[in-house]
């Protein structure tokens, strides 16, 4: 798995510019407190972990794949980018952040048990998780059906609903879940907003 993500970053473009920037921006920034320690999970070329570093206490960006880091780090080189193993446990101690943004990973975690419960502990208790990920409700997929919604040969490994998501994070112990549509027509939404507390 790490070597799609390795050749994925290496061919992207220089100029990628991330879908649904404004809205996924927009619920980011609702959410966040100036004294919030953040971790930006799966930050990619650390768009959002540049959003955060102006409005947050501190915030480190955690990636899986050394070509993104290397793209983040020329870009941001201020800002602390620090690589994880795939499957492996977080770079940060336990309890360590008030807050993780993890936007458009999950539907990608091979092992989502083992990546909810290394979310759990490097949150700080009433720490938040923030989350954003396709919206694959079933009017949708009936509509557009399943091969346009979900790459067969694509990286995302799970399709979520707004029931199934909020079912994950309440199963995982997550308190106080809110999950959203967004980004289209009613029923025919983009995107899922999750926040739910630790």
């Amino acid at each position: 798995m790490r070597a799609y993500y390795e050749e994925l970053w290496q061919r992207l473009p220089a100029d990628l510019a991330p879908p649904d920037f404004e809205l996924r921006s927009q619920f980011l920034l609702g959410e966040v407190k100036p004294a919030d320690r953040a971790l930006d999970l799966g930050a990619g070329e650390g768009v959002f972990t540049e959003l955060l570093a102006g409005r947050v206490r501190s915030v480190v960006a955690v990636e899986v794949a050394e070509a993104a880091i290397v793209r983040a780090r020329a870009r941001f080189p201020a800002l602390d980018f620090r690589l994880a193993p795939i499957e492996g446990p977080l770079p940060l101690p336990d309890n360590s952040v008030d807050v993780v943004w993890a936007s458009e990973v999950i539907e990608h975690v091979g092992d989502t048990a083992r990546w909810l419960s290394e979310v759990r502990r490097v949150l700080a208790p009433r720490g938040r998780l923030l989350l954003t990920t396709p919206d694959h409700g079933r009017l949708r997929v009936m509509l557009l059906g399943v091969d346009r919604v979900s790459d067969p040969l694509g990286d995302h490994l799970h399709l979520y609903t707004r029931r199934s998501l909020r079912t994950l994070l309440d199963e995982f112990g997550f308190a106080q879940v809110r999950v959203r549509a967004a980004g289209g027509p009613p029923l025919l939404s983009r995107l899922l907003l999750a926040s739910a507390v630790r």
